[in-house]
């Protein structure tokens, strides 16, 4: 199972690295292009921040087991997230993705779960955009008025870390509240940070996007800025979605060969303390026997 991880990996490691630049990149492009219309009166329904009452937690889980605390370290972070959204005071909807997840909230009837879905052996943008259809009705429809991703960021062979990231809406000011005026972002949001000013609370964009102000200088747009957002808001929830899904997967399979070579080290270990007592018992008893034999050879003489 270790070499089979370490082989799957090493795709799925690719596929996350390669991805990574297109996905800043257009992040970049619609963050910069939703700031410009702030300041003019259209309608992009994806943008539309409104005050929340109910928040989506999309969560992203492996499929199988034996790796390690990879699936439950992601169900912690989301019952914590349950925890600090109740406190709030908000209702929330849970999409589960993975089959662990699936088993997880099916044995749970109090936690509100929208709907279950399978994710395949390979992440596809065809699996993804199942998942990016969902949650576009939920919030497009006003079920919800923040959607989030629940997922694990794979970081190295070693690492992966649990991470929230705000999906919906994209928000040109790097905050959401809820109907109270309070900010209801994650603390440990991957696109948002919470930092002090002034000796008070705020939430601002993380440090590399904020430094970014406007486009590339050889980049240049001819048609309208509304235009541009409805074309790529669904590639952006797509390329998230599908993002989210492939650092999942690479981060599932570097646990498992983690896991996986701990355990051939422990059985190799248990395999020598076993001899060692084996070899043990087998001495006592030779010795035993001669002894005896010894005895009885005296006792006859």
């Amino acid at each position: 199972m270790k070499l089979v991880a370490a082989a799957k990996v090493r795709r799925a490691q690719e596929a996350v690295i390669s991805g990574r630049p297109f996905s800043e990149s257009l992040i970049e492009v619609l963050y910069s292009i939703n700031e410009q219309l702030q300041s003019e009166d259209v309608d992009v329904p994806l943008t539309n921040i409104r005050p929340v009452k109910k928040v989506a937690l999309v969560v992203i889980t492996g499929d199988r087991g034996l790796c390690g605390g990879f699936n439950n370290a992601v169900l912690r972070k989301v019952e914590t997230r349950i925890v600090e959204l109740k406190d709030l005071g908000l209702d929330y909807t849970v999409t589960s993705v993975g089959k662990k997840g699936n088993s997880y909230f099916n044995r749970r009837p109090s936690v509100l779960v929208d709907r279950f879905i399978e994710a395949g052996s390979f992440p596809t943008a065809k699996e993804a955009q199942v998942i990016a259809d969902d949650v576009f009705s939920l919030f497009v429809s006003e079920e919800v008025d923040k959607v989030e991703l629940l997922y694990t960021k794979f970081v190295s062979l070693i690492k992966s870390d649990p991470v929230i990231h705000t999906l919906l809406p994209l928000s040109a000011k790097g905050e959401v509240c809820d109907v109270s005026g309070k900010c209801v972002d994650a603390s440990d949001d991957e696109f948002f940070r919470l930092t002090s000013k002034g000796g008070k609370l705020r939430v601002e964009r993380d440090r590399v996007r904020a430094n970014k102000a406007g486009f590339l200088p050889n980049m240049e747009f001819e048609q309208d800025p509304v235009q541009i957002l409805d074309a790529l808001m669904p590639l952006y929830l797509n390329n998230q979605i599908l993002r989210a899904l492939q650092e999942s997967l690479a981060s599932e399979l570097a646990a498992r060969m983690n896991a996986m070579s701990s355990a051939t080290d422990n059985a190799v270990e248990l395999k020598k303390s076993l001899s060692n007592a084996y070899n043990r018992e087998r001495q006592a008893k030779i010795t035993g026997e001669i002894l005896e034999i010894v005895a009885g050879a005296e006792a006859f003489l």
